[in-house]
């Protein structure tokens, strides 16, 4: 007879040995094991992707510490039944002495009066704060709350822990099942899970009832992708994840790796990123780090927007990818990105300054009368088609030389140009 409780659920740790992974915090000398290996507690917040054990080393430290535990989801909870948790536990601390362990999951889900609410009790020593979350807690947690906790990052299980639980679930299911997975039905399966325990036991529970019921013991690849639907790989498309992604994306575009750009624009697309976003990302990428360097990157980038609206996916995903392609590869300048922000800066924090009067628009007869427009040089008209020695500036404003070409691309080209036109200034002033 089947196990009525979930595979995952069955195979919980009930002792540190028990657990997979995480031997940066659980191995000899690390800061989890001088903790249990010494059982001195603390408040703790526990950062990491779902599946990892973030619940599980929460139950063990209650259980290994002997102390209360007291669970809370930031899903469900609010105020009052932070209000209850605390009475509660002041209720254990009169009839034991001891504290209690006050588990809040998904605490980037607590607003910051749910937060703050916790703060005088884990600073009295009544409670010991656990919290666990998926979201960098720098942005989700309250400072006050993170000042009083450490924080531990845990990491997603790889294929060597993932194997483990394969092996821990043969064992507590003997009889029960005679499946028996090669090391490619394996990786194909730790593939799927993407790192999360919890999926990779529910995935493998789902093949050993199919198997069971068609009487095959071996599965073959072929069989498991026929079985199993993929997943996205991990991804929130308002977390953290999401903008490291796009920040990997924007950075190997910069950095001129082709390859890396394919592979985090299609991270992105395989995780639910809204195309329409990325093709104004890499838009953005043009300009900003290509620039005038190959302007034919911003007419490329905007292209394959274009044709992303008109084709959608899957049709339109191949133009961005020609897109990040082209752009990784071309020549790289951010000098009229940073001749930009520096005049703006320079206008922000400036007094308003006086259009010369040679410069200004004259219309009418007042205008010409004031002298509007008067001696100025219509650079058509002048040598090379241009007015050498003319002024452009404000009166007394001295030259910001903010745009400096790179020596890259057509910059190079520009640079060159800029020197000569410096020249023949030079020639007419001198």
């Amino acid at each position: 007879m089947w196990p009525q409780i979930p595979l995952a659920q069955a195979l919980r740790p009930r002792s540190i040995s028990d657990l997979v992974g995480q031997e940066h915090l659980l191995g000899l000398g690390q800061p989890l094991e001088v903790a249990f290996a010494t059982k001195k507690i603390h408040s703790m917040i526990l950062w990491g992707p779902p599946g990892v054990g973030k619940t599980t080393l929460a139950r063990l430290m209650a259980k290994i510490f002997a102390l209360k535990f007291i669970a809370l989801s930031a899903v469900l909870a609010g105020v009052k039944d932070i209000r209850e948790a605390i009475l509660c536990a002041e209720n254990y601390l009169k009839d034991t002495g001891q504290q209690t362990i006050l588990f809040v999951d998904e605490i980037h889900r607590f607003n910051k009066s749910q937060q703050d609410a916790l703060l005088p009790f884990v600073e009295s020593g009544l409670l010991t704060f656990i919290g666990a979350t998926t979201e960098n807690p720098s942005f989700e947690v309250n400072n006050a709350l993170l000042s009083r906790s450490q924080t531990y990052i845990l990491k997603p299980l790889d294929l060597k822990d993932l194997k483990s639980l394969y092996l821990k679930a043969m064992i507590f299911l003997g009889e029960k099942s005679k499946l028996t997975l090669n090391e490619d039905a394996i990786e194909l399966l730790a593939s799927f899970a993407d790192g999360d325990g919890r999926r990779f036991l529910n995935l493998l529970e789902q093949v050993i009832h199919s198997t069971n019921h068609q009487k095959i013991t071996s599965p073959d690849k072929i069989f498991l992708e026929k079985l199993l639907s993929q997943n996205p790989r991990r991804f929130d498309k308002s977390g953290e994840e999401f903008y490291d992604q796009i920040s990997a994306l924007h950075k190997s575009v910069r950095g001129s790796h082709p390859d890396a750009a394919l592979y985090w624009l299609c991270r992105m697309l395989d995780g639910g990123t809204d195309p329409i976003y990325l093709a104004r990302r890499i838009i953005r990428m043009a300009w900003e780090d290509i620039g005038l360097a190959d302007p034919r990157a911003i007419q490329l980038a905007n292209d394959a927007a274009q044709t992303y609206e008109r084709l959608g996916s899957p049709e339109g995903d191949l133009a961005l990818g020609e897109a990040v392609i082209y752009l990784a590869i071309a020549p790289k300048s951010n000098a009229a990105y940073k001749a930009f922000n520096q005049a703006r800066s320079f206008v922000i924090k400036d007094h308003s300054r006086a259009v010369p009067l040679h410069l200004r628009n004259a219309p009418t007869n007042l205008m010409k009368n004031l002298d509007y427009g008067r001696d100025y040089r219509y650079a058509h008209d002048e040598p090379n088609g241009y007015a050498a020695g003319e002024n452009y500036l404000p009166e007394k404003m001295q030259e910001p030389n903010w745009y400096q070409p790179s020596d890259r691309g057509l910059e190079q080209k520009i640079s060159e140009k800029m020197l000569w036109l410096r020249e023949l200034d030079k020639k007419i002033k001198d």
